[in-house]
């Protein structure tokens, strides 16, 4: 079994230990790159998929490739990994 799955002696690293802060997000910020076209469908299906909402989405902004665009999304989860309930739902 390869090491990095293995929880070390630091109290952060453990997901079942109370003494972990309640509020602790973990925090992953996705990008997508590539045409406009495949960024749009990349988003949609995801959204189809339940990873995430079309509009948690940035807009889409130009790359380094002229002809290419990219949009981000920050991605928050509690400290045991569950993403936040969204509110109204």
């Amino acid at each position: 079994m390869s090491q990095e799955f293995v929880p070390d002696d630091n109290k952060f690293d453990r997901p079942n230990d109370d003494s972990a802060a309640v509020c602790e997000q973990e925090v992953v910020l996705l990008t997508v790159v590539g045409s406009p076209k495949g960024v749009r469908e990349t988003i949609l299906t995801l959204y189809r998929l339940g990873f995430a909402e079309v509009g948690d989405w940035s807009p889409v902004q130009r790359a380094a490739n002229p002809k290419q665009v990219m949009s981000v999304l920050i991605r928050r989860s509690r400290a045991n990994g569950t993403p936040p309930r969204k509110s109204g739902r």
